[in-house]
C-alpha cells in the first residue's frame, strides 16, 4: 500500500518508520513542511530532533512538494496519515479535501481551541460525510514505536469496511491495532488524559507520594467518564487502550510530555519557560480550558482538570491547588462527585 505521512515530528517519524518495517511492504513517504529539513532527513536518515538515536530506513521516502506526496497518495487504495498536532489538523484536512481520494487518518489528540471541538468534528465539519476516515489512538510513546518496541493502538472510524482494511494494512507483529466506532470516547480519552498528566506530574513533583498520584489517576478516570457520557460516548470505551490504557501511560511514563510540564511547574518554572524548553506540543496545556469551558457546560464535575487550569491559567501555586482538593469533602466513592 501507498501511505503518505503528513508530519515529520516524533510521532510521525516513528510511525513512518514502523511502517516501513511492517511485513506488509508498504511503501511510505513522509511529508514536511521545511524543505531543507526534508533534505537533511533523507541525506542523514535521522530526525535529530525529535528521534536523535534512530536510523530511519533506506526505504523511507522524504519529501516537502506536496503535490508529491498526494501524487504517492493517489489512489483509491491508499492511506494518508495526518501527523500534525490538534491545532494543525484543520488547515491539513482542507488542503487533502480535494487534493486525494485515499482513505485519511489523524493522529492528534486533543480539543481545538476557541471552537472546542474533538479532531473527528473538525473532519466533520472539513470533509462533510466523506466515508474512509477516523483516527488512531491509544497508549504509545513515538521513541518506543521508532525502536521497534511493541505497541497496542485503537483504530476508531464508523466506516465499517474502511475499519477492517485499515486495520489489515496496519496490523503487524509491533503494532497492534484494534478497531472500535466510539470516536466520541476513543478521543475524550486521548484528550483528557494529557490534562491528567500534568495533575499527576505536580503530584510527583511535590513530593506527595504513589499512593496520591494512584488516587489521582483513578479519581481522574471518573471524571474522563462522566465527561464522557455527558457528550455520548460508551463507558466502556474508557477500560480499553484510548481510556485507562492511555491514562496510565501518560501519567507515569517517564517520557511524557505533559507529566513533564507537571513536574516542572511543581518546581516553580513559569509555563512559558517550560513550553519553552520542552521543544515539543504538550497538548494537555492547549486544551485544557477548552474541556473545563465544555465540562462547565454540560454540567459535569472534573475537579481535578479545573485544579489544573488554576495552576496554568490563573497563577495559583501547583501546592495550593493539589491542597483544594485533598480539602474536599468526603463522598461516595461510585456515582458521585470525587
Amino acid at each position: 500500500m501507498n501511505i503518505a505521512i503528513l508530519g515529520a515530528g516524533a510521532w510521525g517519524s516513528a510511525l513512518a518508520k514502523s511502517l516501513c518495517e511492517a511485513p506488509q511492504g508498504h511503501r511510505v513517504l513522509l511529508w514536511g513542511r521545511d524543505p531543507a529539513l526534508m533534505a537533511t532527513l533523507a541525506h542523514t536518515r535521522s530526525n535529530a530532533r525529535y528521534l536523535p538515536d534512530i536510523t530511519l530506513p533506506t526505504t523511507l521516502q522524504f519529501t516537502a512538494d506536496w503535490r508529491a506526496a498526494m501524487a504517492h497518495a493517489a489512489g483509491a487504495d491508499a492511506l494518508v496519515i495526518v501527523a500534525t498536532s490538534v491545532a494543525g489538523l484543520r488547515p491539513t484536512l482542507q488542503r487533502l479535501s480535494t487534493a486525494t481520494e485515499a482513505g485519511i487518518i489523524w493522529l492528534c489528540k486533543g480539543l481545538e481551541e476557541g471552537s472546542r471541538l474533538l479532531p473527528h468534528q473538525i473532519a466533520e465539519q472539513v470533509l462533510g460525510t466523506r466515508s474512509r476516515i477516523g483516527a488512531l489512538s491509544g497508549p504509545s510513546f513515538a521513541e518506543e514505536v521508532a525502536q521497534g518496541l511493541p505497541v497496542a493502538l485503537t483504530l476508531v472510524t464508523r466506516d465499517a469496511a474502511f475499519a477492517e482494511a485499515a486495520v489489515t494494512a496496519l496490523h503487524g507483529p509491533r503494532l497492534r491495532i484494534y478497531a472500535t466506532d466510539d470516536v466520541v470516547g476513543v478521543e475524550i480519552g486521548g484528550a483528557v488524559k494529557n490534562i491528567l498528566a500534568i495533575a499527576t506530574g505536580i503530584v510527583e513533583g511535590i513530593g506527595l507520594g504513589l499512593n496520591s498520584r494512584a488516587a489521582v489517576i483513578t479519581r481522574g478516570l471518573a471524571e474522563v467518564m462522566r465527561f464522557g457520557a455527558a457528550l455520548g460516548a460508551r463507558p466502556q470505551t474508557f477500560m480499553g487502550l484510548s481510556g485507562v490504557g492511555d491514562l496510565i501511560l501518560t501519567c507515569t511514563g517517564a517520557l511524557s510530555r505533559n507529566r513533564k510540564v507537571g513536574l516542572l511547574l511543581a518546581e516553580g518554572k513559569s509555563l512559558s519557560d517550560i513550553l519553552a524548553q520542552l521543544g515539543h506540543v504538550a497538548e494537555g496545556v492547549h486544551c485544557a480550558q477548552s474541556v473545563q469551558q465544555l465540562a462547565q457546560q454540560h454540567g459535569v464535575d472534573m475537579p481535578i482538570v479545573n485544579a489544573v487550569c488554576r495552576v496554568l491559567f490563573d497563577g495559583i501555586a501547583p501546592a495550593a491547588a493539589i491542597q483544594g482538593l485533598l480539602a474536599r469533602d468526603p463522598a461516595q466513592e461510585v456515582g458521585s462527585r470525587i
